[in-house]
């Protein structure tokens, strides 16, 4: 089966207040999504499985669902609070993390599938590589990218640092604040500050994977959940790095590690706005998008 792509929008809806206030970066408004789905087609996906929240569906919809009819299959589904094996915790309303937006969507994903994060720019290069490894390898793949060409000028970002060895994946350390200093790029922890080199390889969660990814989040999903809620049960989440790392500690995957010079960008802070709008204007002077981006 022809790989399709799994779009995790779910959280689209609390970081921007509401779907309609998602920020406008391309010259006809387009927003980064749309250069996703856009640059996916030019790869080869004929398929996109959104995940997302039910506060938003209505105007997804209506909204993206509607600018993207006709160019691309669809489909829908929930990413629900309570579609977990597990009785949910009192006051619990943060949402179950990553593998559990994979979970959500178990039942639409047939065959190999690339996850990405909805408001993240990964760059065409990047959707072309993930659709060639899942059309010819059944490795488990991730897209990895300098750390230098993931950062912003505004604050400190959160980043998988990989450790590789021969291009396959050992490794991912969360790194929660990284961010550019006066004389390089630093990493804190704990209120303690260590240097990190700028070309190392990170992780902004473009995958390729297969359905055994399905299979070890189904085997695992209840057993986190018994176990970290005991500890944390109103924010702690089942992330995708936290799958795959246990799955490489016990040999059940490997995971190659195809790098892409691409640039990422997002609107992390508002202050980064600008910047994304002029990366978009200089990809279309370009070529690279039509101006206007679905008429062109």
């Amino acid at each position: 089966m022809k790989p399709c792509l799994v779009v995790m929008a779910a959280g689209i809806g609390s970081r921007y207040g509401g779907l309609k206030q998602m920020d406008p970066v391309g010259p006809c408004g387009e927003w980064i999504i749309e250069y996703s789905i856009y640059d996916a087609i030019q790869a080869g996906f004929e398929k996109v499985i959104f995940i997302i929240s039910q506060s938003i569906e209505d105007d997804f919809k209506d909204i993206v669902g509607r600018k993207l009819k006709g160019k691309i299959d669809i489909e829908y589904v929930v990413q629900a609070l309570d579609d977990v094996p597990v009785d949910i915790p009192e006051g619990r309303v943060k949402p179950w993390g990553t593998a559990h937006a994979i979970y959500a969507a178990r039942n639409l994903i047939k065959g190999p599938f690339a996850v990405i994060n909805a408001d993240d720019f990964y760059g065409r290069d990047a959707y072309v590589k993930v659709f060639n490894h899942l059309s010819d390898h059944d490795n488990f793949s991730l897209i990895g990218y300098e750390l230098k060409n993931t950062l912003t000028e505004n604050g400190s970002v959160a980043r998988g640092v990989c450790q590789v060895e021969k291009g396959k994946l050992m490794t991912i350390v969360e790194r929660t604040r990284i961010e550019k200093a006066s004389k390089g790029t630093v990493y804190v922890e704990e209120n303690v500050t260590y240097d990190i080199d700028d070309s190392s390889i990170v992780s902004m969660n473009l995958w390729g994977f297969t359905e055994r990814l399905l299979d070890e989040i189904n085997l695992g999903l209840k057993d986190f959940l018994v176990k970290n809620m005991s500890m944390n049960p109103l924010k702690c989440e089942y992330f995708l790095p936290y799958v795959v790392d246990a799955m490489i500690k016990e040999n059940k995957i490997q995971v190659d590690v195809i790098k892409t010079d691409e640039k990422w960008f997002g609107v992390t802070y508002a202050a980064d706005k600008p910047f994304v709008q002029g990366s978009i204007e200089s990809l279309v002077e370009k070529g690279v998008y039509p101006r206007n981006l679905w008429e062109g």
